[in-house]
C-alpha cells in the first residue's frame, strides 16, 4: 500500500532553496516515505503531536503520517540547527 506524499507551500519553498545535489537526495527519500513511512531512522518528535522527523545529509524532513486516509504529509525541510524543531 503506497502512501500519498503530500507538500506543504512552505516546505516546498524550503526545498527549492536548497542546491540541487541536496534536492535530489531529498526527493528520493521523500519519494520512499510514499512507500515507507516509517523508514529506519525515524524519529516521533516529543513536543510535536504525531509529527516524525527523518535525516538526509545535514537537513530534516518534518511530517505527519495519516495512516487512516494514507497520506504522508510534509510540514517542514529545514538545514539541522537549534530551531529546527
Amino acid at each position: 500500500m503506497a502512501y500519498k506524499v503530500q507538500i506543504e507551500k512552505s516546505a516546498l519553498k524550503q526545498l527549492n532553496k536548497i542546491e540541487k545535489r541536496i534536492q535530489t537526495k531529498i526527493a528520493a527519500k521523500i519519494d520512499e516515505l510514499a512507500e515507507n513511512p516509517r523508514p529506519y531512522g525515524y524519529k516521533k518528535l516529543v513536543d510535536k503531536d504525531g509529527t516524525c522527523r527523518v535525516k538526509v545529509s545535514d537537513y530534516r524532513i518534518l511530517y505527519d503520517i495519516l495512516d487512516k486516509v494514507l497520506i504522508v504529509n510534509i510540514i517542514s525541510i529545514a538545514k539541522r540547527n537549534e530551531r529546527t524543531y
